[in-house]
């Protein structure tokens, strides 16, 4: 064989390898990225350091801010768990497929729809080694398991609570089947997720690390707990020693990927599923979202204004500030186009690649109106402009939360670039954006079809 043919074999088979992998051009053949999210469990705005926090050290989940981007506008779809990941899961709307509202309980209908693709499904289509290691909130029943929406491997719990230290009320998977756990499972979170990076460091891989941290009960070992005794509230300093465990499993999982020499080829993002629950008289873990107002299960910024971060080594520029509104939604179709997956038309999601616009590549703001709607509450947010209606117990802590309509504010107007925490109502003083957005929410809402189930 001459050199010259051997020369176009080697050129035939890289053509044909990159044409495999979704690659779209002859000059960026590369190995394709690996894609982690680190999604953490009613976290409260302001308890990273990287947004403000003092009293509880995350230099983990900052490391990853100083080298990535920060999306300080970064929301969340839904105002509590398993909304929110449905929307993360499908790039779409949750409320388009009626996930509205968390599961009520374990039944054959209650899940994510099987009408929906999730990204893990898209992923594994494209050759992808993809697993889940936590939690999944997303039905219980056979037929709703990770197994069976694209994920290969599952180690976690099916349910939106779990204990975090070993015993009979705490059921772990691993696959389809129930093992016994003995270690606390933020620690096994993070003794999973190493051995799947391990497992699978000569392979592209998609690694959901779903977090129940730092959602109740305030469990957490003594040796941490001991690390904040200063902090006076017990169940601050309990939400601290938990967060620490996740900030030292968030740590174990980039080592792992710096040991295999991963680091600079893989996608990691790191967000919270919504806002910490601070809500008087609702069950509380000791979160702070500040500097806003509101609260977990709420349509204020509080309950879906979260940190939310990205790195990716040596393609995203560092320790950058993105300010545009972005959404959870957005991972799939940026997490496909950084894996060379095309994001079709006809699956009809709702986020868009953020790729372009963190790299300068657009100068447009990635989505010109973001939307929400959690039973009687609503919000839309359009460049600066808020118009939303919440839960009246956040201004009446006499009044008890729940979904009826008669529990919510009239539509209040803020603008969020001089009124973050949401104080200066403004829906009569200007009442021609009022009525624009709200002409805009309707338009939306329109399109969205009846939850399939009432609150969880």
């Amino acid at each position: 064989m001459s050199r010259s043919t051997k020369h176009a074999l080697v050129l035939l088979g890289i053509v044909l390898a990159t044409a495999r992998f979704g690659q779209t051009s002859f000059a960026d053949v590369r190995p394709r990225p690996n894609i982690v999210f680190l999604v953490a469990d009613d976290m409260g705005y302001g308890d990273v350091g990287f947004t403000g926090c003092t009293d509880i050290p995350t230099p983990n989940i900052d490391a990853l801010a100083k080298s990535g981007v920060r999306f300080t506008n970064g929301y969340v779809s839904g105002t509590n768990c398993s909304p929110t990941r449905a929307g993360l899961l499908t790039g779409r709307y949750q409320q388009r497929f009626g996930h509205e509202n968390n599961p009520p309980g374990e039944g054959p209908l209650i899940g994510l729809p099987r009408t929906e693709t999730t990204i893990a499904d898209h992923l594994k289509s494209a050759g992808y080694a993809t697993g889940l290691i936590g939690k999944w909130h997303q039905g219980a029943a056979p037929n709703f398991h990770p197994m069976r929406r694209g994920f290969s491997e599952f180690f976690g719990f099916l349910s939106g609570a779990h204990p975090y230290f070993p015993g009979p009320d705490a059921r772990i998977m691993r696959g389809t089947e129930v093992i016994k756990e003995q270690a606390y499972l933020t620690d096994a979170i993070a003794r999973e997720s190493v051995s799947f990076i391990r497992r699978h460091k000569t392979h592209p891989f998609f690694l959901f690390v779903s977090f129940n941290a730092v959602h109740t009960p305030m469990q957490a070992p003594d040796d941490r707990l001991k690390k904040f005794a200063s902090i006076a509230d017990k169940e601050r300093r309990a939400y601290a020693a938990i967060l620490d465990g996740m900030d030292e499993a968030i740590g174990k999982v980039v080592a792992e990927l710096r040991a295999n020499r991963l680091e600079e080829n893989t996608m990691i993002v790191f967000l919270s599923d919504n806002g910490g629950p601070t809500l008087l008289g609702t069950t509380t873990n000791g979160a702070k979202n500040n500097p806003f107002r509101g609260s977990k299960r709420t349509t204020l910024e509080g309950g879906i204004h979260v940190p939310f971060v990205m790195q990716w080594k040596g393609k995203l520029p560092a320790n950058t500030e993105f300010k545009p509104p972005v959404i959870q939604l957005d991972l799939l179709p940026t997490a496909l186009a950084a894996a060379g997956v095309p994001t079709h038309a006809d699956w009809k999601v709702d986020g868009v690649d953020l790729l372009p616009h963190v790299l300068g590549k657009s100068t447009k703001p990635p989505h010109e109106s973001l939307y929400w709607r959690q039973g009687p509450q609503m919000a839309i947010r359009r460049g600066s402009w808020k118009l939303v209606r919440y839960d009246r117990a956040v201004d009446e802590p006499g009044v008890i939360s729940n979904a009826r309509a008669t529990n919510v504010t009239s539509l209040k107007l803020y603008n969020l670039d001089t009124d973050p925490a949401e104080q200066k109502d403004q829906a009569t003083s200007n009442p021609t954006k009022f009525a624009e957005l709200l002409k805009d929410w309707e338009s939306w809402n329109a399109q969205l079809v009846a939850p399939l189930w009432g609150p969880g």
